[in-house]
């Protein structure tokens, strides 16, 4: 199961505090394969973390600077890519993202506090983080739906046991 020529053997997307960049570090452990994650890439071009690079330069240059991370990553990865949480947004994105197998890391809001606290230096949860995540799930839900060949609930798993539901659901769907 590896990418080859043609992209990255799986994209990982979701909410904050889906396990993303966790559980896509396990599942290239195990295929044997990178890791890489955009958010990561977009900090390295941009020199400052992510909650500055919207503050400074606000949302608009930021997803501007993500959509060229995601088209950059998809075409030179060859392992496991994990995507910023907002990345779905973009409809040319979304395109992109059809001919690679996406799986969508689902998680509550329950779950998603208890793994990030929802106090992290996120700048689309300032406010109300609780609300904003509801409203911002409500909006991503079925993006993250519309480019997923696959759907991982991930509630009560450790990183470990979504890694296997991801690696088991890929197996599956290639079937």
């Amino acid at each position: 199961m590896t990418g080859g020529s043609n992209g990255p053997s799986v994209v990982l997307v979701g909410p904050p505090g889906s396990g993303k960049s966790t559980v896509g570090a396990i599942v290239a452990e195990r295929l044997g394969a990178a890791y890489r994650d955009t958010d990561a890439d977009i900090v390295a071009t941009a020199g400052k973390p992510v909650a500055d690079i919207f503050l400074d330069e606000g949302e608009p240059h930021f997803r501007a600077l993500e959509a060229a991370a995601v088209r950059t990553a998809l075409v030179e990865h060859e392992g496991v890519l994990s995507l910023g949480g907002g990345a779905i947004l973009r409809e040319d994105t979304r395109a992109l993202l059809a001919t690679h197998p996406v799986v969508f890391l689902d998680v509550t809001l329950h779950d998603a506090v208890k793994r990030v606290g929802l106090d992290a230096p996120r700048p689309l949860l300032i406010g109300n983080p609780r609300a904003r995540w509801r409203e911002l799930m409500a909006q991503r839900r079925p993006l993250y739906s519309e480019v997923a060949r696959v759907v991982v609930a991930t509630d009560g798993l450790t990183p470990e046991q979504v890694a296997d539901a991801v690696l088991t659901a890929l197996e599956l769907e290639k079937a």
